[in-house]
């Protein structure tokens, strides 16, 4: 038979998908992957579902239903004084994952570099590559994940199409502050590079930190695209709807992407996200509310069994250094699965958001669970680390 494409083949399940099996399969408390305990607001929920009765189920257009586009647009003036026109600068995705994929499909040609700020999610390289694209990746630093100015400007080139920024940053928790930000939107202009930002987590920041958009800063809006997603936002991650927003000359190519890649978005869904967008700012300040009780129980539990937690200042991860807990000879990936099977409980092993050369004892734990969830596994862990 002749062989499927390397690249993808090569690149094998999702760390994410491989670790949530051994879950299911061990009866381990999942602290893996990034899913909420919660059920999401009831009343988008009961929206959506009334929708498919009562609704218009066909095709809704392309480029998403006016009522959710209008909405986003609504709420990135609110929150960060961004004006955008929902017609032409909106886009509805399934997903912020696919919402990637079309603006590397709309933007990137064979031979073009990306810079990836790493550890950097796993979807963004496999893909960058499959494009005939080259990544490279500068990489950040614990415990404080600062911008590294000095690799970043020599990664940038006259081959550099985009750069990819992730803030809230998965898996690490960095939340990149404006001084950070501007001095990267000094770079990107003066390179002539665009920027795609996936800005999922932008409303899960805690102990006073403060998401600032790249597209606010001067000279950016014309270069920046941003990535958002109501399964984040409402804690509704199966539901898959996402947004992408940014000047009409990035969001035209990318939305041919998109008519090529799923073409539209559950009607449904799109109805009852626009609905959510529209809630007023308590939602927004009470979601991060809502989980910095379970974030501050599993990092004092982690430090009580003798863990370096690295705290970020947003999304739902902690970054823990388990070298105390690990044999001589391994490594993340196999101290990952050896815990599921001798604990029972779930984190994912680091090394899955760099392109080599990763920390050998560093995993990510996830707190967007109930304090029963949280309680379980650090039960399952004193446990076994008594054993």
């Amino acid at each position: 038979m002749k062989p499927a494409n390397p690249t993808l083949a090569a690149s094998g399940t999702t760390i994410f998908e491989s670790m949530s099996a051994l879950a299911r399969a061990h009866q381990a408390v999942n602290l893996g992957q990034g899913f909420p305990d919660d059920r999401g607001p009831e009343a988008l929920r009961a929206a959506a579902a009334a929708y498919v009765v009562d609704g218009h189920n066909q095709y809704p257009p392309m480029m998403g239903l006016p009522a959710l586009r209008q909405a986003v647009a609504a709420h990135a003036r609110r929150h960060y004084d961004l004006d955008l026109d929902p017609d032409r600068e909106v886009l509805i995705t399934s997903g912020a994952t696919e919402a990637l994929l079309d603006c590397f499909l709309g933007l990137l040609d064979a031979g073009d570099e990306v810079v990836l700020l790493e550890p950097a999610y796993d979807t963004y390289a496999p893909v960058v590559r499959r494009l005939g694209a080259i990544p490279r990746a500068v990489r950040l630093e614990p415990p404080r994940w600062e911008l590294p100015r000095a690799a970043l400007a020599a990664a940038l080139s006259p081959k550099t199409k985009l750069l990819v920024l992730n803030s809230p940053m998965n898996p690490t928790g960095k939340v990149f502050a404006r001084d950070e930000l501007a001095w990267l939107a000094e770079q990107l202009i003066a390179h002539d590079v665009y920027a795609v930002c996936d800005e999922v987590y932008e409303h899960l920041v805690f102990d006073g930190a403060t998401h600032v958009p790249l597209m606010t800063l001067p000279g950016m809006r014309e270069r920046t695209v941003r990535i958002g997603s109501a399964g984040k936002t409402f804690s509704l991650t199966g539901w898959k709807v996402g947004y992408v927003s940014g000047p009409e000359a990035m969001i035209r190519p990318i939305a041919k992407a998109h008519q090529l890649v799923t073409f539209t978005t559950p009607p449904n869904l799109q109805h009852a996200v626009a609905l959510g967008l529209g809630v007023d700012a308590t939602h927004y300040a009470g979601l991060a509310a809502a989980m910095a009780p379970g974030r501050a129980r599993l990092a004092a539990g982690l430090r009580d069994l003798g863990v370096e937690v690295i705290a970020g200042d947003g999304t739902y991860f902690l970054v823990a250094d388990v070298a105390g807990w690990m044999r001589p000879d391994e490594d993340d990936v196999g101290f990952a699965r050896r815990l599921v099977t001798e604990a029972g409980v779930v984190v994912i092993p680091m090394s899955a958001f760099y392109a080599a050369a990763p920390p050998r004892s560093l995993v990510r734990f996830c707190f967007c669970k109930d304090l029963a969830t949280i309680d379980a596994a650090l039960t399952r862990l004193r446990a076994w680390r008594g054993r």
